[in-house]
């Protein structure tokens, strides 16, 4: 399996190189292109892409499909916003970047974030 942030490196964004890691790692089918958008915190800064890409990798393992379902999703876009949180006191791109948090480093541990918490 490549890690996220060597597909980052090759020219991928931050989600989408999480999505195309799950994928490879995981045998599974998301489209790369719905992380096409999120790179560089959507593009102003905001939501780190590679925590979006996680999310979004979470919505389409736990997810649901109509709504007379409950959403199990959020408990574990929840953890890993926690995740995040706690380990950089931020998810936030543009404050990532200014304390000196590399692309790779936060590709990575989202990844390693959201690879545990989808095995439970």
């Amino acid at each position: 399996m490549t890690k996220p942030s060597i597909y980052h490196s090759q020219g991928y964004n931050c989600a989408e190189a999480i999505i195309k890691s799950y994928n490879e790692e995981h045998n599974t089918n998301i489209p790369v292109s719905l992380g096409s958008g999120m790179g560089v915190g959507m593009t102003v800064g905001s939501l780190c892409g590679a925590v979006n890409g996680a999310a979004l990798v979470v919505g389409y393992v736990k997810g649901r499909d109509d709504n007379s379902k409950p959403n199990d999703a959020r408990k574990y876009s929840r953890e890993l916003m926690n995740r995040v949180r706690n380990k950089y006191n931020t998810e936030i791109c543009s404050e990532l970047k200014k304390n000196k948090i590399s692309c790779s480093e936060i590709i990575d541990f989202s990844y390693e974030a959201l690879n545990e918490l989808l095995a439970d």
